[in-house]
């Protein structure tokens, strides 16, 4: 088991209030629905509480995406072009650079949720349990996000789509989520934390 020390919890809990104080009066606070935004918050009652549970469904929601996010990021910052679009805001010239900074929490955050399912453990009904809240955030997201905003893509895949009933468009996102990320991300922690 690797214990995480006091001093990075509470180190981390500090950056997390410091996020929300930012991010708040200037995106609101259906912004914090994005499953990345919900992660990086959670991580702190899930330390905190040594939740083995809590831990395994927030690192089975997000930590394929984050892997994703850093890849995108980082062939962005080396070839200087448009890879996925999903770190497209980074390099925004719009938002300033210090409030671009605030969303690098995305770098550590795949080395967090992996050291909490190392300290903690990883339980088998974590994948039931993020299905359950992915559920709940994508509905969510929908009855509290704008189209503008489109959190976790919930009115189209980075803009409103219209070819689908909204209620068809948000099954399939959730099947989506769960069959490429939640499952493959559950398949992979049993395997590497088992028992």
């Amino acid at each position: 088991m690797l214990d995480i020390p006091e001093w990075f919890k509470i180190a981390y809990t500090v950056l997390v209030l410091a996020f929300i104080v930012i991010y708040w009066p200037r995106h609101g606070p259906a912004n914090f629905l994005w499953f990345s935004d919900i992660a990086f918050i959670g991580a702190v009652p899930a330390m905190w509480l040594e939740s083995a549970l809590l831990s395994g469904v927030l690192a089975c929601m997000v930590l394929l995406p984050e892997v994703l996010w850093n890849v995108d990021y980082a062939l962005r910052l080396v070839l200087r072009r448009r890879i996925t679009g999903l770190t497209e805001y980074m390099f925004d010239p719009f938002i300033p650079r210090w409030l671009r900074a605030v969303s690098l929490f995305h770098v550590p955050l795949p080395l967090v949720l992996v050291w909490l399912v190392a300290a903690y453990g990883y339980p088998p009904e974590s994948l039931l349990w993020s299905a359950a809240c992915g559920a709940l955030v994508l509905g969510l997201s929908r009855l509290l996000s704008s189209k503008e905003k489109n959190i976790n893509w919930v009115f189209g895949p980075a803009m409103v789509q219209h070819r689908m009933p909204p209620a068809a468009y948000l099954l399939l996102l959730y099947l989506c989520f769960l069959l490429l990320v939640f499952v493959p991300t559950h398949l992979l922690l049993l395997r590497w934390f088992p028992g």
